[in-house]
Parts: structure tokens; sequence; C-alpha cells
């Protein structure tokens, strides 16, 4: 017979018990318990120290607390908080200075404070360096506050903290932090930026710092840094904006120059150190908007400028626009210059990521009419070349810009209509000429483009595009118009010339196109019908049998 069950207690659910049979409910209270005790504790040591000089042991107490595993990777932060009251409260209250006619009590005592305050300056350093995020920035923001507390209160420390002591070893700290992207960009917006001072010394770091060889990876994180420091001061600038208020009383802090030579500085050093092509390139795109105006002498560039010119390639696309600055501002003596530049004109040009830039730069570049007359034609001749091969989007660019270039240069124009003799005539059309341009000579001035003609052109004629077949036609025309804004055809794009066939619904056509001029009625068989009188009459049916479908 089944035994009668307490249905009261068989219905009550059962608690779940972990580690050791202890309810995960009674588990979290303890821990509770347990963090209200250590807050508790810890605000007692902190009390304790401001009463009296007796407890100062305490602050050894802390340290040990906040620290427990030596690496800052699990930190203890309302110890941290607390040691960076206790020692501002020190700091400000000139404990940690030592006064001119001490006691050798009080030196000991000094020296062991100032101990405490560098070892836990290093907990710290080592929590930004290796914890997580939200820890790192805690870190970052007590070590700025003690950094201000430091150069405010302690005579003859209000230069060296930023120079030598704690600022290196944060700024050290950012730079070369586990995953922190995050650290970085709460250093730039909370301090560098809004504060001078911040970035005057931030600017000599990173000077120091990459006067050394580093990293790839290091290089771009400086090049971040010095990056975001985009704005330049005016030469009437009045700077406010100061961290620290000890900052105020430095006149190398209140000088626009002075500004001006540390960003130099830091830039040369990052520009002088070891970098990979792909830094190289980023370096060259952001040279004329970010770098150079930082430069009171711009002509310490020309050294990094040549150097990525000489490369080839899309660097040497990128160094032209630093290059020319330096060229038409600062009169730099740049030997053989358009011979440089014609041996740019290569198969990858028209191709290239960064064609529009270097039609928009070369645009300039033969601009002027005093140009000789063989230098033109051999750029006319060479882009005319590299046309055959080129992109249709490329094409329509090149030819308003030869265009421009034959109402700039009008002796180029007799590569367009040049006068045979009647003598040469017959021989000509029965056999032919070799055209005189030499592709392979490297001197634009020796290729004998002068003599050629443009047969390139009178072949895109027939392009099989119908834009790039108009806009060629336009070299075969007379010139009546002016020039060309080449600005209007630069960025002609292949989503651009879809978008402009796709919208031929909106403009009705003329003539409707014939898809086929004799509908089949047989397409991969040579069956012959009955109804087609026993003969294969389908175009196509040479195509057919061709094909064997057994």
């Amino acid at each position: 017979m089944p035994a009668i069950t307490n249905k009261s207690v068989s219905s009550k659910k059962r608690k779940s018990t972990k580690a050791g049979g202890v309810p995960s409910s009674k588990r979290r209270a303890v821990a509770e318990n347990e963090s209200a005790e250590s807050m508790v504790r810890i605000q007692q040591l902190e009390e304790q120290i401001a009463e009296s000089r007796k407890h100062y042991n305490n602050i050894a107490t802390l340290i040990s607390m906040l620290g427990e595993d030596g690496q800052g990777i699990n930190p203890n932060l309302p110890v941290a908080v607390s040691l960076c009251r206790v020692f501002s409260r020190l700091i400000a209250g000139g404990n940690l200075a030592e006064p001119d006619r001490a006691a050798e009590n009080e030196k000991i005592v000094v020296a062991w404070l100032k101990e405490r305050c560098r070892e836990y300056q290093r907990i710290l350093v080592s929590i930004m360096r290796q914890s997580d995020a939200s820890s790192q920035i805690t870190a970052l923001t007590l070590a700025m506050r003690l950094l201000n507390e430091r150069a405010t209160h302690i005579p003859g420390d209000d230069t060296q903290a930023w120079t030598s002591g704690l600022f290196r070893s944060i700024f050290e700290a950012v730079v070369e932090a586990r995953d922190g992207q995050t650290l970085r960009s709460e250093f730039l917006e909370k301090f560098v930026k809004p504060h001078e001072d911040v970035t005057y010394y931030t600017f000599m770091q990173l000077a120091e710092y990459a006067a050394t060889a580093r990293s790839t990876e290091i290089l771009e994180t400086l090049v971040t840094l010095l990056s975001a420091c985009d704005s330049v001061p005016s030469a009437d600038h009045e700077f406010e904006s100061f961290y620290s208020k000890a900052s105020k009383q430095n006149k190398k802090l209140l000088s626009v120059n002075s500004h001006k030579k540390r960003a130099q500085d830091a830039w040369l050093a990052v520009l002088r150190n070891n970098l990979a092509q792909p830094l190289r390139k980023t370096l060259l795109r952001i040279m004329v908007h970010h770098i150079e105006p930082w430069f009171a002498r711009p002509e310490f560039l020309m050294d990094f400028l040549t150097d990525s010119y000489n490369v080839g390639g899309a660097t040497s696309l990128l160094a032209l626009s630093g290059l020319f600055y330096l060229i038409q501002e600062k009169n730099l003596d740049y030997p053989q210059f358009y011979t440089k530049l014609y041996s740019l004109l290569d198969a990858d040009l028209l191709h290239s990521k960064h064609r529009s830039r270097f039609l928009r730069l070369l645009n300039t570049f033969l601009a002027s009419t005093h140009l000789p007359a063989t230098l033109v034609a051999s750029f006319i001749k060479r882009l005319s070349r590299l046309a055959l091969n080129a992109p249709p989007t490329a094409i329509v660019a090149i030819v308003p810009f030869m265009y421009n270039l034959f109402k700039s240069h009008p002796t180029c124009t007799y590569m367009l209509h040049r006068v045979v003799p009647d003598k040469k005539q017959k021989e000509l059309e029965a056999e032919g000429m070799d055209d005189p341009f030499d592709p392979n000579e490297p001197n634009p001035d020796r290729t004998g483009a002068i003599e050629s003609s443009l047969w390139e052109i009178d072949t895109l004629q027939s392009h099989y595009h119908p834009n790039v077949a108009s806009i060629a036609r336009i070299i075969s025309e007379q010139f009546t118009k002016m020039s060309y804004n080449v600005e209007d055809f630069l960025d002609y794009t292949y989503q651009g010339m879809l978008q402009a066939e796709l919208g031929l619904e909106e403009k009705p056509l003329k003539k409707i196109p014939v898809v086929e001029y004799q509908i089949p009625k047989r397409i991969f068989t040579d069956r012959l019908l009955e109804e087609d009188g026993g003969v294969d009459t389908a175009p196509g049916s040479l195509v057919r049998a061709l094909w064997d479908f057994s």
C-alpha cells in the first residue's frame, strides 16, 4: 500500500545550491557584506591618515590592498580613489616637500612618503597598461589629478612632473596599453584637446619617444595622437585653457612659436622613424592639411617628400601635393622635376584610385605657358597612348585635359593637322609610316612626340562606349571653346555611367532598337520540320553545324 505523502512539503521548490552547498542568494549576501565591510575599512584607514601622522603606515596598508597581484590586472579601484585623495591632501599640505632646515627624522618621513607616492604611481601606470578599459580610464583620471597636484604645490616640480616625471610614464602607458583604444580616446578628448599645456607636453614626450626606433603598430598610434591635434594656433592666439594652474607662469606655454616648435619636432621624429609603406602613404595623404601647417620651416619636410617621390607608384602620386607646396611657397629646387613627373605616367596610373588627385596636380604643373612645346607634347602623347588601355571613366577626363593643353600651347597643334607633302602622300597611303614617338625615352624633351600625331584619339572615336566616342571627337572639331573645366570630368565613375544608361526610361527613345533581324524557328536542333518544306532556312545553321550535342 503506497504511503501517504505530504503535499505541502513536496510541492516546494528546492533551492539551488552550489559551491559547498551554499545557496546562491546567501553567497550574494555574503559578497555584499564583504564589500560593505571593505569600504568601511578603507574609509577608516583614510580618515586615520588625515587625523594624525602616526597613522601614515595605513598608506602602506592601502597600497597592499590596491594591487594584490602586483601587476595591476585586477585592481581594487575604491582603494585607488582613496589613495588619490590621501596623496592629494598630503601634497596640498606640503607634507611631500622637504623644508630647508628640517630635522633628520622629518627628512626620513618625507622620503618615505615620496617613495610610497612613487609606488602608488607605478601601480596606476600598471593598471593603465594591463587592466580592462574601465579600470584604465579610472587610473588615467587619478594619475592626471595627482600630476596636477604635484605641479601646483610642490616647488620645482611644476616642470619636472611634466617633462621627466609622472607624465612621461602616463604617456608611455597610454601609447603601449593593451587594448588601449578607449584609453587613448579618453586621453585625447578629456585632457589633450581641451588643455593647451597637456597638448604642449604631449608633443614634447612624443618627440622624445619617437626618437627611438619603434614598431609599426606603435608608430600608427603616435600618428593617430598627432593627427587628432589639428588645431594650429594663429599668430595672435591667446593661451588660456590650462589643466594646471602653474602652467600660466611658464612663458613657453604662452608662445605660439614654442607650440609649433614642439609639434614640428614631434612630426619630424615620426617621419624619420622606420615607416612601413602603408603608414608612409597615410602620412602623405594628411601632409598638406595636418602636418605642414605646424611647420615654421616646411623645408624640413624636403627629405621625406623627395624620398617618397622617388619611390614610384602610388607613393609618388601622394607625395606630389606636399612637394608642390614646397616648390611653390618655399622655392624648393627639385632637379629634373618634370622628368620624374613624366615617369609617373605608366600603365597603372589611369587605373589607380589616386588618378583624379594626380590629374588635378598635373593640370597645375602644366598650366604655365612658358613650358617648352616639346615637353608638353610628350605629356599629351603619353596620355593619349595610355588612353588606349584606360577605363572609360579615365578617358572622359583625359580628352578635355588634352584639349586645354592644346589651347594653352598652340604650337602642339601640329600633332593634329600636320601637312604631308604630295610626294609622300601616296607612299604613306601604300606603306604607312612608323610613329616617331619613342615611348621608352625617359626624358620628355627627347621623345620626338612633337613630330608624331594623335592617331590614338582617332582610334578612341570608335570606342564601344558612346560617351567616350563622343568626347573623343572634340579633338577633331574646331577649337571654338576656350577651355573645359576638368573638375567636371575627374569624378566620373562606372556607377555614374550605369545610372546614366538606366535613366533612359526617363527620356523616351526616338527609335525602338532592333533585337533580332529574323526570328529563328529552331535554335539547337537540325531536325527539319514538315512545315519548313524539309529545308533548313533558319539563320545560324552554320553555327549549329559546329556544335555536337550527342
